[in-house]
């Protein structure tokens, strides 16, 4: 006696493979051999085993309903319009074999766990760095204004005018910045040099900006602004 050692899922399962086997066409399957092996096999689980799953029974039935209807004689003139006893079989194991197929495609796919593996790797530490908006100049000549109408306040207080030179209030400003820390932008200028030393203050601060040795901030938009020294 053969012994099949494949494990089945079924009774189409063991069916198909039978068939597979013997290089049958599934469209013409020879009820006869296919049922004496397929109950070959269930007696075989039958001895083996001492319980056997009920749908293997069941299939076993319908091979023997189909074999003993193709040997029942057929009237000939209704033998054309008759189904062929084998239809409802032949249609289950064709679209079993469809599933199967489809089955085994995607068992053949990567699959995680078992053929790829994802690493994983923590990220870094992150430190969130706070994006200050743009100084508009906009912005620069309406603090400029504000200072210049405090200036204005001492105009009328000044006997004699200094000559003010823009280079030595530029190194007066990078002075009062060495802290390094931010200094408003309006304290950097002295209201009672009038608007001539306003004006020297603010040349010295642009000029200070175009050589990149301070920066002009903001927190916020529309907030004071702030000047700090360039880290060399």
């Amino acid at each position: 006696m053969e012994v099949f050692l494949e494990a089945f899922e079924g009774p189409l399962d063991l069916l198909l493979y039978l068939i597979r086997k013997q290089n049958i066409n599934i469209l013409d399957i020879p009820v006869a051999e296919i049922t004496r092996q397929y109950m070959g096999y269930v007696e075989l689980m039958q001895s083996v085993r001492l319980e056997l799953a009920a749908e293997y029974l069941v299939m076993a039935a319908m091979l023997a309903e189909i074999k003993s209807r193709m040997l029942l004689p057929r009237a000939e003139t209704i033998e054309d319009e008759e189904e062929d006893p084998r239809a409802e079989l032949i249609r289950r194991l064709q679209e079993y074999e469809r599933f199967k197929a489809a089955a085994e495609g995607i068992d053949g796919l990567s699959r995680v766990g078992r053929d790829v593996v994802v690493p994983k790797l923590d990220a870094p530490e992150a430190r969130a760095r706070k994006l200050l908006p743009d100084v508009r100049l906009s912005e620069i000549l309406l603090s400029m204004a504000e200072v210049l109408r405090r200036g204005d306040m001492f105009e009328s207080h000044q006997v004699s005018r200094e000559a003010l030179s823009t280079r030595e209030r530029m190194s007066d400003v990078l002075d009062r910045l060495k802290g390094g820390g931010f200094v408003p932008f309006v304290e950097l200028f002295t209201a009672e040099e009038g608007r001539l030393g306003v004006v020297v203050t603010f040349m010295a601060i642009l000029e200070l900006v175009k050589e990149s040795l301070v920066e002009l901030v903001q927190n916020e938009p529309f907030a004071a602004i702030h000047v700090r020294a360039r880290a060399e």
